[in-house]
Parts: structure tokens; sequence; C-alpha cells
């Protein structure tokens, strides 16, 4: 019983310190005048911390607090006064000097006059227990300086017991852990936890995504029962996840500071707070303690249309290589997001034929319903006089970084309806595929439109209408990729025709591991094995591929490893080529490899010895401790020498995230009757056929056809000309991310951070049957312009960091093949184009009234062309038999 006593007297004694005598949170002290200094201050850098470097401002006055009443039944229940006087508004840079923006200005001048009379407005707080129950201001003041109001009042709500609980304040309902230490509390408040309503978007792969912190730390320093001080820091941390240069840090740090107390009002008799608050001024009223959404008014700034006339001489065809272009293309999309459909539809039907495609991309990119709205408008997919347009329109949907439901309900209606093109109609339902991965891995899967989009695709699959469309709906599948889709997958893999299966087979491929059951596998081992029917290679191959690089089994591995030697000449060279890749490159198959190749009935001379010209390598374009780029090219080749297949594909990854930034494939087949050869087994009845497909960022677009049938063929070799044939062509949004943000101090902030692209993916097919050669080229070029922009905003005063990178690139692959005899020569190039570098960095404070600061900063540097090796064998014979390539460019005979 004495042990009892005495820790309960020791806890009442501890808990005591730290409240100094009471027991909940701050009281005021009856009639008395609590007088009190207070700043608000800001920072915005790259993230270094150099007070020198950075740009921001600082607001201060002096603060009067009175109890005005409390409640007869109990302490805890109190009304308080809030006054501001004595404003200022100064530089957070005291080296700013002659430049800066408040010199010579007074307070009237900078906040303007009725915005420092609303400040300077008294505020009631009704605090219960230390917490705010109500906050009272007068009806229609400025929102801006009202949320400074609120950032003060806010202050004021604490506990003085330690303890985790959620807290209505400025920032929105948050949580927040409080440690009290004798006359010490420390409050730490978790942002992402707050829930508040503000607009905002991010692009879902962590790749093009960014990374955010936020950390909200308020001391406080108490003495009988009020503050002596209190020291509050937020810090809003950015950077983009690939390319770190891009990054900046809001500093947001409060202060108040008790001064004195005089005598003050006595207090209001009364048992109603209600009564007490009509006594003090009828006008107050019960306004949100949660911050609220104020815009700032834009002097001087372009229309649409103005702003559309000053840029789209930079959106003409023949300017697309160039960063300009994307930068202006992205402050245009930045201003369609604020425009009427109206304004957005009058610019579309006022624009010419040859910079249309580059305004579809843009206004589609928007992603608002207005520009939603005026897009549907414009286009006539019954008509088959604006494809381009139209196609132009489903892959920047296709694109999106943050699509919704009604954009995925818009497709799905102009599906049902008629097209005057059946190219368009195939492009709609492949990128609706697309829309439904997109909001599924933004927890949309359980949308209405979600899943009618998934029983469209399924049901066409089941029952499709017509033949031909089986490929559409699974090009849909290889982007929507739902694993309500696999047992129809394995169904046309295993017992399509020659291109259906082939096409179900590489949908597998970009499955994740989970979904690469034991099922799955034992379909896939049956068509390389070809246990039920014959399959062509291009087929097996990219079986084995998938069984390869989902955790194979030991008898897996071992199965492929003893069918080389068995299979057609080429295929053998192939997979060969499979196996010492995933060794080099130490892909995550390469341990079971090994151990498989311990046993010499795989591992020997005779297996390994195979010749032949097909190939497969995997190397870094870049490489760093946190990301890498790799590219991948393997070439399948018929034992004709013709060319089967050409896959080129670059990835980018980021820890565990991966990106599918491009693939570009070239197939051919039935070519050998050109060249009188024999076809290779499971490939004699194949019509002649050469075409191209691509994925482009994680999007599967329309493949295309080079030519189809013998009759075509030859029309194509007797007309062509050499000219490459366009695969996509266009502007991409390929970053967006936007967040408001609402600081505790009351002060706004903006994060955004948007990146863009002009891209142009060609190929072409060259056959020549006089010099026995043919060649396949592939080219990307592209203009990339990253963009990062940091604002904080009170009305009256604006800071802002902007933070960019561009770069105009390259990359070319050429295989040629020369088969007037066995082996035949091939000669693979690929390359990447020097491409210049250039970093800016803007830093500006402006005030309303207009007038500025501005730092610029810029850096420039020139990336040296990139040699990539493909293969190296027989090297020397390829510099004997062609002429010597560019230095710039990586060849090898084999």
């Amino acid at each position: 019983m004495i042990l009892l006593v005495v820790l309960f007297l020791c806890f009442i004694s501890s808990y005591s310190a730290s409240v100094k005598g009471h027991t909940t949170g701050l009281s005021l002290n009856n009639e008395r005048l609590y007088k009190l200094t207070y700043s608000t201050e800001v920072f915005l850098d790259r993230g270094k911390g150099k007070l020198q470097d950075s740009v921001g401002y600082r607001v201060s006055f002096n603060v009067d607090v009175v109890l005005l009443w409390r409640s007869p039944d109990g302490d805890d229940d109190q009304l308080i006064q809030i006054t501001i006087k004595d404003v200022n508004v100064e530089n957070v840079n005291q080296q700013r000097g002659e430049k800066s923006i408040f010199k010579g200005k007074k307070p009237p001048q900078i906040i303007r006059k009725e915005n420092l009379e609303a400040l300077q407005r008294p505020v009631l707080l009704h605090l219960i227990h230390g917490k705010v129950k109500e906050f009272y201001s007068y009806q229609n003041e400025p929102i801006a300086i009202e949320n400074l109001k609120r950032g003060l009042a806010s202050l004021f709500q604490m506990q003085l017991s330690s303890g985790t609980t959620n807290e209505v304040d400025i920032s929105g309902d948050c949580k927040v852990t409080y440690q009290a230490h004798q006359d010490k509390v420390t409050k730490i408040k978790a942002l992402d936890s707050c829930k508040i309503e503000r607009s905002g978007f991010t692009t879902p792969n962590q790749v093009l995504g960014v990374t955010l912190k936020a950390t909200s730390v308020t001391t406080y320093k108490i003495e009988d029962s009020f503050v002596v001080a209190v020291l509050a820091e937020e810090i809003r941390a950015l950077r983009l996840n690939f390319l770190q240069t891009v990054a900046g840090k809001i500093v947001s740090k409060q202060k108040l500071e008790l001064k004195t107390t005089e005598a003050g009002p006595r207090l209001l008799p009364g048992k109603q707070v209600a009564a007490i608050i009509k006594a003090v001024d009828s006008k107050y009223v019960a306004i949100p303690i949660m911050g609220q959404v104020f815009q700032s008014e834009c002097k001087g700034c372009l229309s649409l249309s103005e702003h559309w006339q000053s840029i789209r001489t930079h959106l003409q065809p023949d300017n697309l290589s160039k960063a300009e272009a994307v930068r202006s293309f992205l402050t245009f999309v930045q201003h369609l997001r604020t425009a009427k459909k109206e304004e957005i539809l009058q610019i579309l039907k006022a624009e010419k034929k040859e910079v249309l495609p580059q305004l579809v991309d843009a206004v589609t990119s928007a992603q608002t319903p207005d520009s939603l709205d005026a897009i549907l408008d414009f286009l006539d997919f019954k008509s088959d006089s604006s494809i381009i347009l139209q196609e132009r329109f489903l892959y920047a949907c296709g694109f999106a970084s943050h699509p919704d439901e009604e954009l995925l309900r818009a497709l799905i209606s102009k599906f049902k309806g008629s097209f005057g093109s059946n190219d368009i109609r195939e492009t709609v339902m492949i990128i609706i595929g697309a829309l439904v991965r997109k909001l599924c891995q933004n927890e949309g899967c359980k949308l209405k439109a979600v899943v009618e989009a998934k029983k469209l695709i399924l049901g066409g699959l089941e029952k499709p209408e017509k033949k031909e469309d089986t490929m559409m709906y699974l090009l849909a599948l290889k982007n929507a990729l739902f694993p309500e889709g696999i047992p129809l997958l394995l169904k046309y893999a295993e017992a399509g025709e020659g291109p259906v299966s082939h096409l179900a087979t590489t949908t597998l491929q970009r499955y994740g591991a989970p979904f690469i059951t034991d099922e799955v596998k034992k379909a896939l081992n049956r068509i390389y094995h070809q246990n039920r029917k014959v399959h062509e290679k291009t087929v097996r191959t990219t079986a084995a591929a998938v069984i390869l690089n989902n955790n194979p089994s030991y008898m897996e591995v071992k199965n492929i490893l003893l069918s080389i030697g068995e299979l057609p000449k080429e295929m053998n060279k192939y997979m060969l080529s499979i196996i010492q890749d995933i060794l080099r490159f130490e892909i995550p198959a390469s341990k079971m490899v090994r151990r498989v190749l311990k046993e010499m009935i795989a591992h020997n001379y005779d297996r390994f010895a195979k010749t032949g010209s097909s190939s497969a390598y995997t190397g870094y374009i870049e490489r760093s401790p946190h990301s890498a780029s790799t590219y991948s090219l393997d070439i399948l080749y018929s034992g004709s020498g013709i060319l089967r297949r050409s896959n080129l594909n670059i990835f980018q990854y980021l820890g565990e995230a991966a990106l599918h930034g491009s693939q570009v494939v070239i197939e051919a087949q039935g070519l050998e009757a050109l060249i009188a050869a024999t076809p290779d087994e499971g490939e004699e009845n194949l019509d002649s056929y050469a075409g191209m497909s691509a994925i482009l960022f994680d999007v599967q677009l329309r493949p295309v056809t080079f030519f189809s049938g013998y009759s075509d063929l030859m029309s194509k070799m007797l007309s062509a000309s050499g000219d490459p044939v366009s695969v996509v062509k266009g502007l991409i949004l390929l970053i967006d991310h936007s967040q408001e943000l609402q600081l505790q101090s009351g002060l706004k902030a903006n994060m955004e951070v948007q990146g863009g692209l002009a891209i142009d993916i060609s190929g072409s097919m060259e056959f020549s049957l006089w010099y026995r050669e043919s060649k396949t080229r592939v080219k990307n070029r592209v203009a990339v312009v990253i963009s990062g922009d940091i604002t904080v905003d009170s009305a009256f005063v604006k800071a802002g960091l902007e933070i960019s990178a561009e770069t105009e690139a390259g990359l070319e692959f050429i295989s040629t093949v020369q088969f007037s005899q066995y082996p035949f020569l091939v000669c693979l190039q690929m390359d990447r184009d020097a491409a210049p570098y250039r970093q800016f960095e803007t830093k500006y404070e402006r005030l309303s009234t207009g007038r500025g600061y501005v730092s610029r900063k810029r850096k420039e540097s020139l990336i040296a062309g990139s040699e990539f090796p493909l293969h190296q064998e027989n090297s020397e014979m390829c510099k004997a038999v062609f002429a010597p390539p560019p230095e710039s460019s990586s060849s090898g005979w084999f």
C-alpha cells in the first residue's frame, strides 16, 4: 500500500512539473493582456540549406491576446481574442540590399490598405481542453488574409500531456504526437496524414514520379500555463526520382514570443459562448479553422488565344526536334487547364492543318473536363479525313498521366459507335486497355467504366464478332494486363494460329512474376517443346523467354538447355545466345542456369558450339547507384538468312520499380520463296508479311504493316523509296505532378513537376534480291524537357523556384544481312548521337503590384555519343566486307 502511494505521488509530481498546475491545454489568466511578437518566414531553395542561395520573405507583427470569457462550469472552456498590430514584411535574405523588392515600401503599399485593415481586425478562438472548438472572424474577408490569422490561431491549440491524437487546425485533420517534459512541450504533426481538400495529381509510375518529404515540429515553452515562446518549423521537400537535380525545398518557420503582460479587460459574464460572441460583435461568424483555397490575380497574363499565337511557330512540324517545342507544349498545357471549353474549341477550329496534330496533343494532355469535351466535339470519328488527328488524340489518351473514369467512359462510347477507319477503331480498343491498367494502378479497378471495359475485352476474346478482331482485343489486353485474361491468353497461345499465338505469348510476357503461375508455365513449356502442336519459332522463343524470366525450376532450365541442338539451326543459335546473355548480364535466372550447367549432359562443346547469326545481347545505357537504364537486342533469323524478328528494348530501373521505355519489334515471314529457300518447320504456309510493333512508356501501340501478301510485297519493292515508316510521332506529357499545399503558417504553396517530349520513332525494312541483302533500320529521335516549379504565395507577395533540364537526342539501330552464302553475314550497328544537355535555375520574389527580383543560372554540357556493344563475333569480317561504320557506331559480323 505504501509503495502504491509513493508511485502515485511520483506520478503526480512529474506530471504537474510538465503542466505547471494545469491538466489539458493553455490557460489564460483573468483580466490580463498578453503582448506577444509573431513572425512567419519562408525559404525556397534546392535543398542545399544556404540562406544566401534562397528566396523568400518574412511577415511579422505584434499580437495582443486577452481572455474574454471562461465557462462557469470549467476552466478549460475559454474564449480568447487575438488582435494583430504593427505589420511588417521584409526579405529573409538580408544580403538582397538595394535589390530588395520591399525597399522603400511601407506595409500598406505591400499588403494593400484593405488587406491590412482586414488583417488587423480581431479574431475569436473558442478553446475547450486546449483544442479549437470554433474560430470566429468577419464575413467576406480576403481568404489569404484569413489564412494568415488561422496560422497564428492554430499555434494556441495544444495539450500539456504526452500522447497521440487527431487535431483539426489550418493544415486539416491531422495526426499529432505530443511529448511533454517539465516546462516544454513538443508537437510533431504527421503532415502526410492531414485530410484537407486540395487539388493535385501525380504520375503513378515510381520511375517517372517524385519523392516527397514533409515534417512539422512545434516546440512550446510554458510558464504559468501559458506560452513564453513557440517555435514551429515545417519542411516540404520534392525530388524527381530519376533525375535528382530537379529538386526543391520549402522551409516555413513560425515564432511567437511573450514580451509582457498588462492589466486587461474584465471577463464577460454569461453561461453560453454564443451570447458572449454576440455581445462582443454581432458580425462575427464561425468559419473553418482549416486553411481555405484562394487564387491570386494574374495581371498582364495572356489569354489562351494570345498564348497559342505566341508559341505556335515553335510547334511547326520542322521544329519538333527542338527542346523549345516541348517547352512551349508544357506551358500551353498548363494554360489549357484553366481554360473553358468554348475557348479551346475556338482555337481548334481556327488552326491550320500542319500544326493541328500538335494542338490536339496539348489539348488532350490537359486532362480537364473542358479540354475533353472540346476535343470530342472537334473530332469526327465517323470521318476518315482526320485520321492523323484521331490517332494523335488516342495516343495522348494512352499516355495520360492521371486519366479519370470519364475519359474511359468516353472512349467506350466511341467504340460502340461507327468509324470512318478500322485502324482508328482498333486503336480506340487498344487505348481502352491502357486506360484500364492506369486506373487500376490508381485503385480504380472497381469503377463502373473499368468493369465495363474489362467485360468488353474479355467478351471480344471469348466470342469475337469478326475473326480479325481477335488481334485487336489481344492488343487491348496486352495494355490492360488484368489477371482475369490469363486463361484466354493461354488458350490462344496454345491453340491459336501463328500471329495470334505469338501475340498471346508476348502479352503473357508483360505480366509480373506473381501471375506466371505453375499452370501458366506448364502451358508455355508445352508450346516451347511442341508437345501438342508445331509452333512458329517466334512463338517458341517467346515462351522460353517467359519461363526463363519468371523463377524457372531446375527441370525447366535443364529441358530448355537439352533442347539446344535439336532445334532449327538459327533457333539453336538464338536460344544459346539467350542463355549466354542470362549468364553474362547476371539476370535472376543465372543462378539456376549455372546449377544446371554443372551437369555434363547440359554443358558440353557440342551444345555450346552451334553456329548461326541469331543473337541476344543486353547492356547498360547508363548506370548509377540508385538507377539504371538498359537496352536489349535480340534478333532471330530464318534458316535461309531472312530476318524473322528483331526486338529492341529499353528499360529504366529505379530500385524495385521499372519502366518499359520503348520496344520496337520488326517481324517478317513468308519471304523464303523470293530466294528459292526452304522454310523452317512449322512455317511452310506463312503468308508474306513484314511489319513493326512498338511499346512506348508501357503503352502498346497499334502495329504498323510494311506489306502483307505476295502481291503487296512486290508492289512495295517496285515502288519503294527507302523512306522510313513512322510508328509514333508527337508530343507526350510524360511526367505530371501537381500539388497544392497548405502551410501551417497560412501561406499557400504549390509544387509542380512536368516532363514532356517530342518523339519520332520510325522504322524501315529494305530487301534486295539483286544483292541478296536485307536491311532493317529503327530510328528514335527525341527532345526532352523537364521542369519543376515551387512557389509560396501570400496573395500580396510570391516567391518561386524554377528548375529545368532539357536535351535533344537520337538512338539508331541498323541490321544488315547478306544471305548469298551460309553462314550468312550480319552486321549490327547501334549508336546514340552526341546530345546537348542544358540546366536552368530561376529564383524570384514578386509583389502583387508588379515589382520583382529575379536570379537566373544556366549550365550547359555535351553528352558524348555512345557505342553500344551488340555482338562482337567475327568483327574483322564485318569491316572487310562493308565500308567501316561511323566512329560513333558499334558493329560486329558473325
